[in-house]
């Protein structure tokens, strides 16, 4: 069995659980969970789970049910064609099936965990020169004529 099918704790269909919960390994929710998750594995939200959250910190997560929170993976976001996500995404890898309900933000990491914002501006800030250093040429040759 890969580390991924290994699941070392579940929350089964009819269980709820309320707190704090920290897995080191694969773990899968079939019941209710309210609280908050860090994963150092792979988290399966089964089709009747059902999560409310701040924030998950985990390697990958695969949805097929319901989450209330935000989503900070290392690896993947998976959303099987029964999930449901009200929250913001972020990883490296995002794979929405079709029929699975996203309202919030994603964001594609590309497997860095870099302030994009200012990646986006820095790469415009050399353009900005140029145009710049463009237009005073303009205005000097105008001038001399």
């Amino acid at each position: 069995m890969s580390k991924r099918e290994m699941i070392n704790s579940i929350i089964g269909e009819g269980s709820y659980f309320k707190g704090t919960y920290i897995v080191k390994g694969s773990f899968q929710i079939d019941g209710k969970f309210e609280g908050d998750l860090k994963i150092d594995g792979h988290l399966i939200i089964g089709t009747n789970g059902k999560v409310k959250t701040s924030t998950i910190i985990t390697d990958s997560i695969t949805i097929a049910g319901t989450l209330i929170g935000n989503i900070s993976a290392s690896n993947e976001v998976v959303l099987i064609e029964t999930g449901r996500v009200l929250g913001n995404i972020e990883a490296p890898k995002i794979d929405v099936g079709e029929g699975a309900v996203i309202q919030g933000e994603m964001t594609i990491t590309g497997g860095q965990k870099k302030n994009i914002t200012k990646v986006v501006e820095d790469s415009f800030s050399d353009k900005v020169e140029a145009e710049n250093t463009f237009e005073n040429t303009n205005d000097t040759e105008n001038q001399s004529n």
